[in-house]
């Protein structure tokens, strides 16, 4: 059996049997702000969701749709404008974006997901958004077009499309995974502010692709921190619709370990993506923590280096100040001893320890500076040193971004930057 995974060009119309589109229908100035994808056949469904206790309305009609367990076909997403904190019309309007979709594709309302991102607060401009369902609806299509077409339309503050296809063959038959994502502000871990929408042709049991992706979600969407801030609206789905023919996974076997590997390879892919996007930000910073006494020790540690400011302005300094990381990991109440503690940063083909075996290190300024400049930059934590037991102790990586001046420019100007309709005042119909 071909267990290998490979990288091909595409995003949610990779897999067999999934259409989308996506289209400018006035949410926005300019850049598209409404995305449909559909699947031909009914898919299960899995999902994880915002942490936030303020979750928006969509995020509360897809949670009700998969605590029911019921297949879906499609899923509807605009921009621009979050749907969230808007009250009893907020959910109002969720429904009528499914009803939307379902009277323009022939599927029952209750099959369809809806996802909004983009200003809290204010009232959906629902008749746009139903009108552009119309005008999107007939543009669905399956090529590799159509998937980045949808992909840009779920960008807000976002400055390039964010998607990925994966390939691995189960039970004799090729398989594929697509998907697409947003976020570029207001990210955090636990769920941070984003979007991700996953695609399969895998035929797997509910319960087993609940799991996968639960799972999935904790080391890779969780692991990635911008500015700190959780947004009411984030989620990840995957659908699955079966269309590859292979034998129905519904046990932890050989074959769902590989679906595993391939789910977290695409879901890191897109999170790195993601917090490499980060608002203002001009390099993505990776952190691997080495050497912990639990796994969740070693997410909260290199949770808490991403999530610091006074690390993420040192990095856009380019100043290897490594107190510090010591500081941000200090903070989380987690013990080590930092006479035996190292950190090793790399960049730019170039490593250099910052601190080891307790002992700080000198430096040369000119290479620690090029290190530091370079658009990827890893920090290496080694909690019990710098040659930790790999098989009784923990690993875990997180990633972030530096934190610049532009980033406070484009948060002051997001409001003022986007359409802002509000509607006429109207009756809440039930």
């Amino acid at each position: 059996m071909k267990t290998t995974i490979s990288a091909i060009k595409g995003g949610v119309t990779a897999a067999q049997g999934f259409k989308a589109a996506g289209e400018h229908v006035g949410l926005k100035r300019k850049r598209k702000d409404l995305a449909i994808l559909m699947s031909d056949l009914p898919c299960q469904y899995a999902g994880t969701f915002t942490t936030s206790t303020a979750k928006a309305a969509p995020v509360l009609w897809n949670k009700e749709i998969l605590e029911k367990g019921a297949p879906v076909k499609a899923l509807v997403v605009n921009s621009g404008n979050a749907n969230s904190c808007t009250g009893a019309q907020g959910f109002v309007h969720t429904r009528q974006m499914a009803e939307a979709v379902a009277e323009h594709t022939g599927c029952q309302s209750e099959e369809v997901l809806v996802a909004s991102t983009g200003i809290i607060g204010v009232p959906l401009p629902i008749d746009d958004v139903t009108s552009g369902i119309a005008i999107v609806a007939p543009l669905l299509g399956y090529s590799k077009e159509h998937g980045s077409s949808a992909a840009e339309a779920i960008m807000t503050t976002d400055s390039f499309i964010k998607e990925a296809a994966l390939q691995f063959e189960i039970d004799g038959k090729l398989v594929t995974l697509g998907a697409m994502a947003k976020g570029s502000g207001m990210l955090h871990p636990n769920m941070a502010t984003m979007l991700s929408f996953i695609t399969t042709d895998l035929s797997i049991s509910p319960a087993l692709l609940q799991k996968a992706l639960s799972a999935s979600v904790c080391g890779t969407y969780n692991m990635i921190s911008v500015d700190a801030d959780t947004s009411t609206n984030d989620m990840v789905a995957i659908l699955a619709n079966g269309a590859a023919g292979n034998q129905t996974i519904d046990s932890e076997n050989d074959d769902y370990c590989l679906f595993v590997a391939a789910l977290n390879e695409l879901n890191e892919h897109l999170a790195k993506s993601i917090a490499s996007d980060g608002e203002g930000a001009t390099k993505l910073i990776e952190v691997e923590v080495k050497g912990a006494a639990s796994l969740e020790d070693a997410r909260t540690l290199a949770r808490a280096v991403v999530s610091s400011n006074l690390v993420k302005t040192a990095f856009f300094a380019s100043d290897p100040n490594w107190g510090r990381i010591v500081a941000a990991m200090g903070a989380t109440g987690i013990g080590f001893d930092t006479g035996v503690l190292s950190i090793e940063i790399s960049g730019a083909g170039l490593s250099s320890y910052l601190l080891k075996d307790g002992n700080p290190c000198w430096i040369e300024e000119g290479k620690a500076a090029c290190i530091l400049a370079a658009p990827v930059v890893k920090t290496t934590v080694f909690i019990g040193g710098a040659a930790p037991d790999s098989e009784i102790d923990h690993d875990a990586r997180a990633w972030g971004c530096d934190l610049t001046h532009e980033y406070i420019q484009l948060t002051s100007r997001y409001r003022s930057s986007h359409v802002v309709t509000i509607p006429a005042k109207s009756e809440v119909v039930a």
